[in-house]
C-alpha cells in the first residue's frame, strides 16, 4: 500500500517509539519504577539475591515447598519419563496421565467433582471468566480484586461494575439495581486479597448470589494450602465447601510449582475444556511442573504441622508489630498517611508507609540490613506499604532480625 501524499513527514530526530522513554521518566519521578532481581540457588526463607544473602519476606512460598527435595525429585522423575515439554494443546497433542492425576488430586483437596489445570493462574482467570459470561451479561467485581480477574472481566465483553472492597451492602445494592437487566451475572472476588491480607466475606456473598441467581467465582491463589483444616483454602475455612461456586487457584504459591486450576462441578470442567480459549489454545503444563504440584498436594495432605508452623510465625510477627507500634508516638501512628498495620487475617502483613519515596527508601534500608521485603507503591495499591509474607520455614531469629531492622529504619518521630 503506497504512503498517502498527505501523510506527515517524520522528523529526522524523532522516532514513533520515543514516547516510551518519556513515560519511563514519569514513572521514575513518581517513584513507581520497578525492575526484577536476580536470584541464585534454591528458593526458601533465606535466599541469594544479586550476590547477597537475604532473609526472604517477599515470597508467596508460604509452606516453603518451592525448594523441597520431594518436589524436585518428582519433577526430575517426570522429566526422565515424559520429557521437558507438553509440546502443544492437550486437545491436539494429547495429555499425560500426570495431568489428570493432578486434576483429580485438586478436586479431592477442594472437595469438588472435578478440576481443570491451566498453564498459569492468569490464564485460568482469563479463560474461565470469558467462557462464563459475554456481552449480554453482568460482572460484579470487588474493587481490590487481582489484575487477572479484572482482565478476564474486560476480555469477556460483559458489563463490569465494581463494588466497594468487601462491602456487602454495596454489593447487594448493585445486585438490586443491575441484576434484572442482564441474562447472567457473575460475582468475582479474591478470598485472600494479596496486597492487604484480609479475607472476603464469602458466606454472605454466596447468600446474596443465591438470592439474585448469580454465579460466584473465587480466586483462592493465596488461600490454597494455607487455610482450612485440610489446607483446601478459604472456602473450607469459612464453611462454604459444598456450596454452589467456582473455585480458581494457583499452583505457584503455597504449592511451590507453576500453573492454575479451576475446581467445581463436572459439568463446569467439561464446559471449560470446550470453551475456555486460554486452555484450548495453550500448551499444557509441563510434566515437571505437573509432578511438582502433585507432590506438593501430597505434602499438604500429610503434613498439617507445616501449616501450623506458618500460622505460628504469622501470629508471632503480627504481635511483635502491634507491640512495637503501640510504643511509638502518636505522630508516627495516627492519620491516613502514618505508619500502621493494615487489617489482615492471613500470612500477608502490610505496614502502611506515608508515601512512595519513603517506602522505596525503607525497602533499600531493609536490604542493607539483610532482609528482602516488598516495597509496594501506587498504582498497584492505593497507599504505599511494606508487604511482609510469612513462611512455615521462617525461624524465630528471622522474625527478630526483621523487627530490629524496622526499629532502626523507622525511629520514633520519623
Amino acid at each position: 500500500m503506497p504512503i498517502p501524499k498527505t501523510a506527515p513527514s517524520p522528523s529526522s530526530t524523532e522516532s514513533p517509539y520515543d514516547w516510551m522513554a518519556q513515560s519511563l521518566q514519569t514513572i521514575h519521578r513518581a517513584h513507581w519504577h520497578r525492575s526484577p532481581q536476580i536470584l541464585s540457588g534454591r528458593p526458601g526463607a533465606v535466599v541469594e539475591r544479586d550476590g547477597r544473602t537475604l532473609i526472604n519476606f517477599a515470597s508467596n512460598d508460604y509452606l516453603g515447598l518451592a525448594g523441597d527435595d520431594r518436589l524436585m525429585a518428582a519433577a526430575i522423575e517426570a522429566i526422565q519419563t515424559n520429557g521437558t515439554g507438553s509440546t502443544g494443546s492437550r486437545l491436539i497433542t494429547g495429555q499425560r496421565a500426570l495431568h489428570r492425576e493432578l486434576e483429580q488430586a485438586i478436586a479431592q483437596l477442594k472437595q469438588t467433582e472435578d478440576a481443570i489445570v491451566f498453564s498459569s493462574g492468569y490464564l485460568a482467570n482469563l479463560g474461565t471468566i470469558a467462557a462464563l459470561v459475554g456481552p449480554r451479561d453482568l460482572i460484579l467485581n470487588d474493587a481490590y480484586n487481582h489484575s487477572s480477574l479484572l482482565a478476564g472481566a474486560k476480555l469477556s465483553g460483559a458489563t463490569v461494575v465494581d463494588y466497594r472492597h468487601g462491602d456487602l451492602q454495596d454489593l447487594g445494592d448493585r445486585l438490586q439495581s443491575h441484576r434484572s437487566h442482564y441474562r447472567r451475572c457473575l460475582i468475582l472476588t479474591d478470598t485472600v486479597f494479596s496486597m492487604d491480607g484480609d479475607l472476603a466475606p464469602l458466606p454472605e456473598i454466596l447468600d446474596l448470589a443465591e438470592a439474585f441467581s448469580a454465579m460466584v467465582l473465587v480466586d483462592e491463589a493465596h488461600g490454597t494450602g494455607v487455610f482450612g483444616a485440610t489446607g483446601a483454602g478459604c472456602v473450607e475455612a469459612l464453611g462454604c465447601s459444598g456450596r454452589s461456586l467456582i473455585q480458581m487457584g494457583t499452583l505457584s504459591k503455597a504449592l511451590g510449582s507453576l500453573g492454575g486450576y479451576v475446581a467445581g462441578s463436572a459439568t463446569l470442567v467439561d464446559f471449560l475444556r470446550n470453551r475456555a480459549a486460554s486452555w484450548i489454545y495453550t500448551t499444557g503444563l509441563s510434566p515437571a511442573d505437573t509432578a511438582a504440584a502433585l507432590a506438593a498436594i501430597r505434602v499438604v495432605n500429610q503434613e498439617p504441622d507445616r501449616r501450623a508452623a506458618l500460622w505460628h510465625n504469622t501470629r508471632s510477627l503480627r504481635q511483635a508489630l502491634q507491640d512495637w507500634l503501640a510504643t511509638q508516638p502518636t505522630e508516627l501512628t495516627q492519620g491516613d498517611r502514618a505508619y500502621r498495620l493494615l487489617p489482615s487475617e492471613s500470612p500477608i502483613l502490610c505496614l502502611q508507609v506515608p508515601n512512595p519515596a519513603t517506602v522505596s527508601q525503607l525497602g533499600r534500608s531493609l536490604t542493607e540490613a539483610g532482609l528482602w521485603v516488598g516495597a509496594i507503591r501506587p498504582p498497584t495499591v492505593p497507599t504505599s506499604r511494606l508487604r511482609l509474607t510469612l513462611m512455615a520455614t521462617h525461624q524465630p531469629e528471622h522474625l527478630a532480625q526483621l523487627m530490629a531492622a524496622l526499629r532502626s529504619a523507622i525511629p520514633p518521630g520519623a
